[in-house]
């Protein structure tokens, strides 16, 4: 009987490390991108829930998050990816269905940013953020006319240039300089773009991922690529700063709130999805991070100027723009086959 006490004392205790405190809270775990949440948000969040504490992980890109909950014991509760990724983790089973009974907030998404390509039954995702990539620079050092993918590769910026440590992004632009779709899955294609990015390096000064925004904030480089809502935060903190989409097309993204099929505390995630879409913490969220925010009352509120800015860009530009897709497991496997032999001549 001691030896059945000790095993189900055990049992008990593995129990409550997966999804409690030692305080006896339930312990929810958020994991998200770096520097795309307004954290304070939290502390709001457990004082309407004081059996809950949340904790709390970043990631630098997609690719990062998805090796992390595909081979760690940790079960996450919330995550943040995009489009692409939500669409590679549906097809692997990796995402719970939710019950929207449970966020009853959803009713606030602008229904312009439901139904997209990669969740269109709206299955498992509830939209967070979306923007563009494109180039912040210094207007006391760059002065172009027009700014294409191809102003990054220009001789002229040499050593000037912060370039994103992004597997898609950096391919991406490199095949919209030759012509291609960012979402090429051709080999030929994608050793062109390796051979572009090399072809960048004397005017590469670092390449980086959110310590990239100090940088530019810092004067510390004329141009770097950069999301469209980094951008904006950076230019509120230096006025020499500003913002270009690419006249030959942008990637256009959309970033969402989804739950783990292997969630210990799926109810509880869901209470903090709906949390997420009241009106005064979307606000104060999107206010924080400066992303292109997809709540109808969020985007009323904002003052005209930033409505016309390059966060919420017209139709013009985003016909022209390419949401990234998941490619199938072969071609994301030779796009990191190729991104990994870039890397490896760094």
């Amino acid at each position: 009987m001691k030896k059945i006490a000790l095993v189900l004392s055990l049992i008990m205790c593995f129990v409550c490390f997966a999804g409690c405190s030692d305080s006896g809270k339930t312990v929810l775990r958020v994991y998200n991108w770096g520097e795309y949440i307004d954290e304070t948000i939290f502390d709001d969040f457990e004082k309407q829930n004081p059996d809950i504490r949340i904790q709390y992980e970043t990631y630098t890109d997609n690719e990062t998050m998805y090796t992390k909950i595909k081979n760690s014991s940790t079960a996450y509760d919330v995550l943040i990816p995009s489009d692409y990724m939500i669409e590679r983790l549906i097809q692997e089973d990796m995402l719970a269905p939710l019950n929207y009974d449970n966020i009853p907030n959803y009713s606030m998404i602008d229904e312009k940013y439901k139904n997209l390509a990669f969740d269109p039954e709206n299955k498992y995702s509830v939209p967070y953020m979306w923007g563009t990539l494109g180039i912040l620079y210094d207007e006391t050092l760059v002065q172009e006319d027009t700014f294409t993918w191809e102003t990054m590769f220009d001789a002229k910026y040499e050593n000037s240039i912060l370039m994103k440590k992004d597997m898609r992004d950096a391919l991406g632009i490199a095949l919209k300089t030759l012509g291609y779709s960012f979402n090429s899955t051709s080999e030929k294609e994608l050793t062109e773009a390796k051979d572009k990015l090399s072809s960048q390096k004397p005017n590469v000064a670092g390449y980086v991922n959110d310590d990239g925004m100090d940088k530019m904030i810092a004067g510390e480089a004329p141009m770097a690529l950069m999301y469209a809502g980094d951008a904006a935060y950076c230019i509120s903190e230096n006025e020499n700063l500003n913002f270009a989409i690419p006249e030959d097309g942008s990637n256009l993204f959309f970033d969402s709130m989804v739950i783990p099929k292997n969630s210990t505390n799926k109810e509880t995630a869901e209470k903090f999805i709906n949390f997420m879409c009241e009106t005064e913490i979307a606000q104060r969220n999107a206010d924080e991070i400066g992303y292109s925010t997809p709540h109808v009352e969020v985007y009323n509120a904002l003052p005209e100027d930033v409505r016309n800015s390059f966060a919420y860009p017209d139709e013009a530009v985003l016909d022209k723009a390419e949401v990234y897709l998941y490619l199938g497991e072969e071609v994301t496997n030779l796009y990191e086959k190729v991104w990994s032999e870039f890397l490896a001549s760094l």
